[in-house]
């Protein structure tokens, strides 16, 4: 049945690894009535963590989405991993939600991933409420935690409730918005009158409400400051206009194996948090790239956006979708990937179940099946009305390794299981270097490398060894050289006469020319010249790497009116490059790496004497989110093999970066014999 856009909220759960986020989705299922009983992660049965990796490490390593429905709004909650390692499920996700809840772990405050969440969420806008978990635990002192976290986060992070407890033994707490007190009876929360001696930080807490409320409207300031009350329906409306607008997010206290706070989290998503239908026109471009729009309404052409793409075994690949706007029903024909295909099923799912729906309407979240072709950031639109939306953006991978295959007969089998293993993670990178021979994988983290050989020996049945990469080197000449070939093979009836003189000197790009006069060499024989200075370069006489930037010349030659040929003419080429190496002074080029590193202020002096031992040029420094700083240099490939583990242990985890290749530049004298001794590759 067609859910009222207005009625809907997507909301995605984040928190450091351990906070408790899957506890608290378990909580908020069982308490809105979406399961019969809570599950447990020790029991490895609970509705997001269904992997049998997940439930193998305790940890969350796969979107799951779980739909509630809860006083007649849908509420989509999307669980991500709070890992690094996964770091493209969060960024997938946040690409299409406005509404976040942000878990914290109370016995340890604010943590690396607590803070990346966070700086992911401000940078895209997304409202959000943060709720201390384990109020429950021995030692807690919510104020400490607080201060952590408007210390971290930002002052814009402001108490909606406050907890309660004797003897330090938490029991519920102060809703500072009603200025009511909620206590667990061993059950469930009641409503309770607040005690005398808890009025006062109840008032006080109050006040710094009424206080946000009232920066949002000018009447509201005016009536503040003449000392008036302000009536519930400008509290709630106020409160609202703040958390939308990121100047106000909610810090909410409970526990998830207990409920506290639960009822209240749920209360708070339908007040404060928006619907799809609350946010402006989506952004987007026509088929002609046009730059357009479209409204999250129900009377809009169809569009949709896949953000996550899972590989079932049994399913196949699925793809999680956010309609944006319009209906889709199914038997429904969608233009995708260049072409229109015909929707034959359509699914809600809550963690791994999938239940059969008929239509899904703008806002909404659900699954589609047996699409061809289609992955996480394409655009689903209606035929008659094609539009795209902006993909996002996903980190590069920057540790690799070469994979190499433990039983022949796996040859075939691990292309298309790497395909489906990148098609669930577009942070993997999987490339064949036909130059050393290697088959490549790339990844955000030896363990997250480590997490794609389990899934290929556990999923796939291919069993595989880790090997370093081969840096792919290349050779080059500084100098202008000059050498004639002879290939002369003369022993009775037709045989081989060819002679050329070229000359060799550094360009930008390697190219032929020729400067022939007289009719030395005839013109039928310049290709074959060129053929073989082309395959010359393909290994160079120094250490057998592939030569580039150098033009070569044809000035002279001799030829044979019945000896000469083709084959003559290439070799002598071959023969000429050989010989006018050494004199061109050769030198190695290896591969330079543009990186961008994000880092927190502290640990700028450390990254850069680290950068400076790995030969990196420094070429900006910017301040980049929440007062980090990014770091951009050049630097060898060769130096940064390991650099994503140095990274994560100099900066205690919180430092990344991207890289892409940028161009060669000349091995350093020091390093060149050293170079050519560890990669020289046989002739």
């Amino acid at each position: 049945m067609a859910i009222d856009v207005k009625k809907i909220r997507n909301i995605v759960l984040m928190g450091h690894q351990g906070s408790g986020k899957t506890s608290v989705s378990e909580a908020l299922a069982f308490v809105a009535g979406a399961i019969p009983q809570k599950g447990a992660i020790e029991k490895k049965n609970t509705i997001s963590d269904y992997l049998a990796e997940e439930q193998k490490r305790s940890m969350s390593i796969q979107t799951a989405v779980i739909p509630l429905n809860y006083k007649g709004h849908k509420i989509n909650l999307i669980d991500v991993p709070g890992n690094d390692d996964f770091v493209s499920e969060a960024i997938g996700v946040t690409g299409v939600v406005k509404g976040a809840l942000l878990v914290v772990d109370a016995t340890v405050g604010v943590q690396v991933g607590t803070v990346k969440h966070w700086s992911q969420l401000r940078r895209k806008g997304i409202p959000a409420f943060i709720f201390v978990n384990k109020m429950d635990k021995e030692g807690v002192k919510f104020d400490e935690v607080l201060d952590d976290i408007r210390t971290k986060l930002g002052k814009v992070a402001v108490p909606f409730s406050y907890p309660l407890g004797h003897d330090n033994s938490f029991d519920g707490f102060i809703n500072c918005v009603n200025e009511k007190a909620y206590i667990f009876n061993g059950t469930k929360c009641e409503e309770k009158e607040l005690f005398e001696d808890k009025k006062a930080k109840a008032d006080e807490l109050h006040a710094v409400i009424s206080e946000e409320v009232a920066k949002t409207d000018d009447v509201l300031l005016e009536k503040y400051f003449m000392g008036e009350p302000f009536t519930e329906e400008e509290v709630a409306s106020g409160l609202r206009q703040a958390v939308l607008s990121g100047e106000l997010v909610p810090v909410l206290v409970g526990s998830a194996l207990k409920n506290i706070g639960i009822i209240t989290l749920l209360d708070m998503f339908l007040s404060y948090l928006p619907s799809p239908g609350d946010l402006k026109a989506l952004s987007c471009v026509d088929d002609a790239g046009k730059e357009t729009s479209r409204e999250t309404a129900v009377d809009a052409p169809f569009s949709a956006y896949v953000f996550k793409t899972v590989v079932d075994p049994y399913s196949g690949v699925i793809n999680l979708i956010k309609v944006n706007s319009g209906v889709l029903k199914v038997g429904d024909e969608v233009y995708v990937n260049g072409g229109t295909q015909r929707v034959s099923m359509l699914y809600s799912m809550s963690g791994k179940k999938m239940d059969s729906i008929n239509e899904l309407t703008a806002g909404d979240i659900g699954a589609i099946t047996r699409l061809e072709g289609v992955a996480s950031g394409m655009t689903l639109s209606s035929p008659k009305s094609i539009v795209n939306y902006k993909a996002v953006k996903y980190p590069t991978a920057v540790l690799f390794k070469a994979i190499e295959i433990k039983n022949k007969n796996d040859e075939s089998k691990i292309g298309p299981a790497l395909a489906k293993i990148q098609l669930e993670d577009p942070c993997i990178e999987v490339r064949r270097n036909n130059e050393t021979k290697q088959l490549l994988l790339g990844g955000v983290s030896n363990s997250h490398i480590d997490y794609i050989l389990g899934k290929l020996k556990d999923i796939y049945k291919i069993d595989v060894t880790l090997s370093p990469m081969k840096i792919v080197y290349r050779e080059s000449i500084k100098k202008t050289g000059e050498a004639t070939g002879r290939y002369v093979k003369q022993s009775g009836g037709s045989g081989f006469y060819g002679v050329v003189v070229m000359r060799f000197e550094p360009a930008e790009e390697s190219s032929f020319a020729e400067e022939v006069f007289g009719g030395a060499v005839p013109k039928n024989y310049f290709p074959a010249v060129e053929k073989g200075f082309f395959e010359a370069l393909k290994q160079g006489p120094l250490a057998g790497f592939p030569v580039i930037g150098v033009k070569g010349v044809l000035t002279d030659g001799k030829y044979h009116p019945v000896d000469s040929n083709e084959q003559a003419f290439k070799m002598a080429a071959i023969l000429a490059f050989k010989e006018a190496y050494n004199s061109c002074s050769p030198i190695i080029l290896e591969p330079i790496m543009r990186i961008k590193v994000h880092v927190e202020s502290r640990y700028v002096g450390d990254v850069l004497s680290d950068l400076n031992t790995r030969r990196a040029k420094v070429q900006n420094i910017e301040e980049g989110e929440n007062g980090a700083q990014v770091i951009e240099a050049l630097v060898p490939e060769a130096e940064i093999i390991d650099y994503a583990t140095q990274l994560k242990s100099i900066t205690q985890a919180s430092g990344y970066f991207n890289r892409a290749f940028e161009n060669y530049e000349e091995v350093p004298e020091y390093l060149k014999d050293k170079v050519i001794k560890e990669n020289k590759i046989s002739a």
